[in-house]
């Protein structure tokens, strides 16, 4: 009998147990909750630490506190220029409502529809309205900011809390892509063009200076050099006629002399002249008792 008491009592401890533990749920610090009856939310959990709930009746959903990433797909958007663009886009968001974020979307897969829907939404409305160029300057942090601003004010009532949409990267069609580099290719080409052109024509100028001031050097130099030579075969005229008026049969001789030895340097010098000729008159005087010529100032 005692066993069967034993038997018995184990069992409604164990049934206890099971009920206890039915009853409570523990949520995290970075989780909120929301308690389900039948299917039905009744209650939101948002403090972390043991709860309790009806066993067996109540069921709990978790959903993260955290940051939430959003990677949309990339998608073309046709811009205010009429020029199109791939867009890859992204989001940062968390859930502040967990019973209106299951009601909405049930789950972060249906909130990744909803959230991509409005994301997409506002960045066409807004990038409609702008060029191109408009994306690659620094009014692409302006146009961001209003596109966050309206993907917030449309998810509101989802439950959550959008903190930031960008732009990941943004890339023209390989069609588009092919006209705009050609077009750029043919751009630089252009000005690669001008500016050899400009390059040559500075050149050019530098060169025609450059002649121009070698010209006017050479010509002054050579002005001064006829100059220099005039003076100096000046004085020398002037040096021979003081010399020659000085001694001029001194003068004659030293002539002479010279002429004999630019004529006979050379060991094989021929000359054909007549013993008479006045050429070898300094040869053929000479002073009583063999004196040479007289010489001047000796």
């Amino acid at each position: 009998m005692n066993q069967v008491k034993l038997v018995a009592l184990a069992v409604v401890l164990g049934v206890l147990a099971f009920l206890g533990l039915a009853s409570v749920f523990t949520v995290g610090q970075a989780q909120q909750a929301l308690v389900l009856q039948f299917g039905a939310p009744v209650r939101v959990v948002q403090q972390p630490g043991l709860q309790f709930k009806l066993p067996f009746v109540q069921n709990v959903l978790y959903f993260d506190k955290r940051l939430l990433d959003f990677d949309d797909q990339p998608r073309e958007i046709v811009l205010g220029d009429r020029a199109r663009v791939v867009v890859d886009v992204y989001a940062r968001y968390r859930i502040v409502d967990p019973l209106a974020f299951f009601t909405t979307a049930r789950n972060e897969a249906g909130m990744r529809q909803r959230l991509g829907t409005a994301v997409q939404s506002n960045m066409q409305n807004t990038f409609a309205t702008v060029p191109l160029p408009a994306l690659l300057t620094e009014r692409r942090a302006e146009l961001m900011r209003q596109i966050t601003e309206g993907v917030v004010s449309e998810t509101r009532s989802f439950g959550i809390e959008v903190v930031d949409v960008r732009i990941m990267r943004a890339d023209l069609p390989p069609d588009n892509s092919n006209a705009i580099f050609a077009r750029m290719q043919t751009e630089r080409v252009r000005e690669a063009t001008s500016e050899r052109a400009q390059g040559a024509e500075a050149a050019q100028r530098i060169r025609a200076e450059a002649d121009r001031e070698r010209t006017v050097v050479i010509a002054d130099a050579q002005r001064q050099a006829a100059i220099l030579r005039a003076q100096g075969d000046q004085e020398a005229a002037d040096i021979y006629a003081r010399a020659y008026g000085s001694n001029p049969e001194f003068f004659a001789f030293w002539r002479s002399l010279e002429a004999y030895r630019k004529s006979l340097s050379e060991s094989n010098s021929t000359i054909v002249l007549s013993p008479d000729s006045d050429f070898f008159r300094y040869f053929r005087e000479q002073r009583p008792g063999g004196a040479a010529p007289p010489r001047s100032g000796r």
